[in-house]
């Protein structure tokens, strides 16, 4: 009986010849990921004996919440991490400049085929799009990591979805991640692994296949993964010498279930409040006044995003009633949109781009709600009072839908303007 992708990780990082799900595995981490939440990770750490961490090249630590502070607590919390860091020699630390940890592992090569990499951020699971076992964890897991590089996992079940056909062009993979949210809810492949594949994914950007993993985990997901391929052997080549050792799912996997989905004929989707799982065809929600647009987050805040909402909004003006705020999920990716002359089109147009990090979308600062105000948003989560009173309205959309939503103030289906 073959194997799936994450029970090959795994079985590698336990040292074992195979396993199944269910089993309950002590693996050696390959990477770990901790962002703001270090200044929590540090107790246990300590509790626990923790002087030195087990490999200072193996983890990565950033600011990426709260950036630039803004609150003298956050500040003292900010100092903490950075005397941690320096402590510690970390060789892999980012400050507040770089950008969202999931995207800064991208831009630096840190994320690769094979690796098993653990975060304390359910969205660590966007790393799945190079071919990795990526997986968010509680800060007293990542203390233990911390001191040992080791975690327990229970082997999950694998999910395959098949992505067919070929979309229409103003149809960008957020689409796709929310009409499977749609279609299956947001507790279908709760702690299950997903494996995507299809001839759609094999001609999908870096940028996109991020995107798609990225939205796992709000099906639940323990780990979404791509199988890598020439196409992210281009993205690596200038972002790491480090050897790509691709694992793949063999031919006779077993999985918990097989779905195949033609994209061709998919309308843009959106997420009515209060929930990423009430994805709708966007002809249920066209014509919603919003007073604001944000158009960022881990999710939806790289290069081809920014692309595509420049592309819309060149020579045209924003709505007068309505806010349109860019975060750029990156330094690296807001000096290319800069080169392109992305972020200037966006300007002119009347947008606000504000410094990379994870502001708006988790409803920490920079582009908060009154309350009675709607908002379009390119993040991963609509939940109520996630991005300020708990009486405003989330409803989540692509990148093309936020740009054409901001041009007229209302939900506008993008498909005019990406023909």
């Amino acid at each position: 009986m073959g194997s799936t992708m994450s029970e090959k990780i795994l079985a590698a990082k336990a040292g074992v010849a195979s396993c199944q799900p269910g089993d309950m595995l002590e693996c050696q981490v390959d990477l770990a990921l901790s962002h703001d939440a270090t200044v929590r990770v540090l107790k246990p750490f300590r509790d626990m004996g923790g002087e030195k961490v087990w490999d200072r090249e193996r983890i990565v630590m950033l600011i990426d919440h709260w950036v630039p502070a803004m609150s003298e607590a956050i500040a003292k919390n900010h100092q903490i991490i950075r005397e941690f860091a320096v402590k510690q020699e970390i060789k892999h630390y980012y400050d507040i400049t770089a950008g969202v940890g999931h995207q800064v592992l991208a831009d630096y090569g840190h994320a690769r085929p094979g690796m098993l990499i653990i975060g304390t951020d359910s969205h660590t699971c966007t790393s799945g799009a190079f071919g990795a076992f990526a997986a968010g964890v509680g800060t007293t897991d990542m203390a233990a990591v911390y001191l040992e590089g080791r975690i327990w996992l229970r082997v999950p079940e694998t999910i395959r979805i098949d992505l067919v056909g070929q979309p229409q062009p103003w149809i960008m993979s957020k689409d796709i991640a929310l009409f499977l949210l749609g279609r299956f809810g947001t507790e279908y492949a709760r702690y299950k692994a997903i494996e995507f594949g299809g001839e759609y994914i094999q001609g999908l950007s870096i940028d996109s296949r991020m995107t798609l993993c990225n939205m796992g985990v709000e099906m639940g997901c323990k780990a979404a993964m791509i199988e890598p391929d020439q196409i992210l052997a281009e993205f690596l080549k200038n972002r790491t010498r480090d050897p790509l050792n691709g694992i793949f799912p063999d031919p006779d996997a077993q999985y918990a279930e097989k779905h195949q989905i033609d994209v061709t004929n998919l309308r843009p989707q959106v997420a009515l409040p209060h929930n990423p799982g009430n994805a709708v065809d966007i002809t249920k929600a066209e014509g919603i006044s919003i007073q604001q647009v944000f158009l960022g987050s881990c999710t939806n805040g790289r290069l081809e995003d920014l692309q595509v909402a420049a592309k819309i909004l060149k020579g045209k003006k924003v709505a007068a009633n309505t806010r349109l705020i860019i975060t750029p999920a990156s330094r690296s990716t807001y000096l290319a949109a800069i080169q392109q002359g992305y972020i200037q089109t966006l300007v002119e147009a009347g947008a606000l781009v504000t410094n990379p990090c994870c502001g708006a979308c988790f409803g920490g600062f920079g582009g908060l709600l009154a309350p009675g105000e709607k908002c379009l948003a390119t993040s991963n989560r609509n939940f109520r009072g996630r991005m300020g009173s708990p009486e405003a309205e989330v409803y989540l959309g692509s990148p093309a839908i936020a740009a054409a939503t901001a041009l007229n103030g209302k939900i506008t289906n993008p498909e005019g303007y990406l023909c």
